[in-house]
């Protein structure tokens, strides 16, 4: 198998912003993630690429990091992370709001820290989720720590308005990743099985269900380690017709970290 770099294994993760169900190219990725995981230690960690950082997008042209999804598929976007963060990726996943929803909600639910300035965002979010996903779901109405069912979850995964932008979105997509983690190490692998089963159809992947299931029998010894964003030394400025971007300052020192 591929991905492999000295007893890591590195996958992408892609969170697209589709509405109509397709997963493949014309969609923007607004969650890159990589996981990253020490074969050995069984550590995992987690690395979102903010969507809006300035990179070369696998075929040296400059754009915003979700474009290269959208230009060439997960093909291109996989280029894109393994050109600039000099990695070996191979594998990756990808999904929309529904398979994250039905993936959550097949687990039971998610333990998640809602604040309440965020409750406002979250409802907006769920309403138009309904609308895409047909998932009838409750509204958040109060703060706290609480189970989120796999709609309120997934909006909160979106929340932008509310704090940093995306900087903080990509620190609440981290959170229900690893709540998701938290919540699959406590069942039993019947279950775990069952997710994959009942999830794998609605996903875009070039790994199959059998080594899918494989990775998951380890989930017990996984520990997730520390995430971060990437890059974490950046500039911020608006470059003409593409808006507001994230520049690494500079590109080798983050790539290092």
């Amino acid at each position: 198998l591929g991905g492999h770099m000295s007893g890591y294994r590195n996958v992408a993760l892609f969170g697209v912003d589709a509405r109509d169900k397709s997963l493949g190219k014309g969609n923007r990725t607004d969650t890159i993630i990589v996981a990253s995981i020490n074969e050995t230690t069984k550590e995992v960690k987690l690395v979102s690429v903010y969507r809006d950082t300035y990179l070369n997008i696998g075929n040296d042209s400059y754009n915003k990091a979700n474009s290269a999804y959208a230009k060439g598929g997960p093909l291109q976007a996989i280029n894109m992370l393994n050109m600039n963060l000099d990695l070996n990726i191979t594998d990756y996943v990808s999904v929309d709001f529904k398979a994250l929803t039905n993936a959550i909600d097949a687990l039971g639910g998610i333990t998640i820290d809602v604040k309440s300035n965020e409750l406002n965002n979250l409802n907006h979010n769920l309403e138009e989720q309904i609308e895409v996903t047909g998932i009838a779901s409750d509204g958040v109405w109060s703060a706290g720590e609480q189970t989120l069912n796999g709609a309120q979850a997934t909006a909160y995964a979106r929340i932008r308005k509310v704090g940093n932008g995306d900087f903080e979105r990509t620190q609440r997509q981290r959170a229900v990743i690893a709540a998701m983690i938290e919540k699959a190490k406590e069942s039993d692998l019947a279950t775990i099985t069952d997710v994959i089963n009942e999830v794998f159809p609605q996903i875009a992947t070039n790994m199959t269900n059998k080594e899918i299931i494989s990775l998951a029998t380890s989930i017990f010894d996984y520990k997730l380690a520390d995430n971060i964003g990437f890059p974490l030394a950046n500039q911020t400025p608006t470059l003409g017709s593409k808006g507001s971007v994230v520049v690494p300052c500079d590109l080798l020192s983050n790539v290092k970290h």
